[in-house]
């Protein structure tokens, strides 16, 4: 395996370009779209009017890298096969994805911080640059990709995070719509930011011997990422459960 291969970095830069491209374009798309369609727009602080397009161009990113993460761990193209460990199977498909992710995760960063802390405090900031470590390290050393999938796979729960914001600012907090989704994303973030996370440390936990063997830098982020996004997880799962359990009686007693 050449980790300094021309061909594969070029596919890895043309793939993180395409991230950032498609951010921009996203980001007017959304602007464009919600001035002529969505009433209220307009209405928008000048703040409010940013995040709404920055979160659009966030909701288009997990929609994709979701669907690619599921394709790939459902498809088992990552699974341990006779001649190889899961834990250093990689994919052309992985390594797009991963470099699409660096471009988001450069993109809002790059917004977080130029808007800072209008789009986000400081764990969006710990949670964005642990995303660009990991997936950064995963590309250049093309392995754990497996693991570094599971851990992408949780931004499957970013549109409803989105959706919820947008009613919020819509002041659709009280519809039926708000509530429901406010039940998927419990649902939603409890299957794949709690319990995918289990899978996974329990996956690293039996598969050690070979993740041993793994480049150390690669090693150490498996040993420390997970653990840390995971205690991130389980504080923002806390809060979304007493949102939600807080609208449901708040529904309740207004019937």
């Amino acid at each position: 395996m050449e980790i300094d291969s021309p061909a594969k970095e070029l596919r890895w830069g043309s793939s993180v370009l395409a991230g950032v491209l498609i951010c921009k374009i996203v980001y007017n798309l959304t602007r464009t779209i919600s001035a002529a369609f969505v009433k209220g727009y307009s209405e928008l602080s000048c703040k409010q009017r940013i995040e709404w397009n920055n979160r659009g161009f966030s909701t288009f990113h997990a929609i994709v890298v979701a669907a690619g993460c599921l394709y790939l761990l459902a498809s088992g193209l990552l699974n341990d096969s006779q001649n190889e460990s899961a834990v250093f199977k990689t994919s052309t498909l992985s390594e797009t994805i991963f470099g699409f992710s660096l471009g988001y995760f450069i993109s809002d960063l790059a917004m977080i911080l130029y808007y800072y802390p209008a789009l986000g405090g400081p764990e969006y900031i710990v949670h964005h640059g642990l995303s660009l470590f990991s997936l950064t390290q995963a590309l250049v050393f093309s392995q754990a990709h497996i693991y570094t999938m599971m851990v992408l796979f949780t931004e499957a729960t970013t549109p409803f995070v989105n959706l919820r914001w947008y009613l919020d600012v819509a002041g659709l907090k009280n519809s039926r719509m708000y509530i429901w989704n406010g039940v998927a994303l419990f649902l939603g973030w409890l299957l794949v930011r709690i319990i995918l996370f289990i899978y996974l440390l329990w996956h690293i936990y039996t598969n050690f011997d070979q993740v041993k063997q793994v480049y150390p830098i690669c090693f150490y982020t498996l040993l420390f990422v997970p653990p840390v996004v995971a205690a991130m997880n389980i504080f923002w799962f806390s809060k979304i459960a007493r949102g939600m359990v807080k609208t449901l009686r708040k529904a309740k007693h207004s019937q």
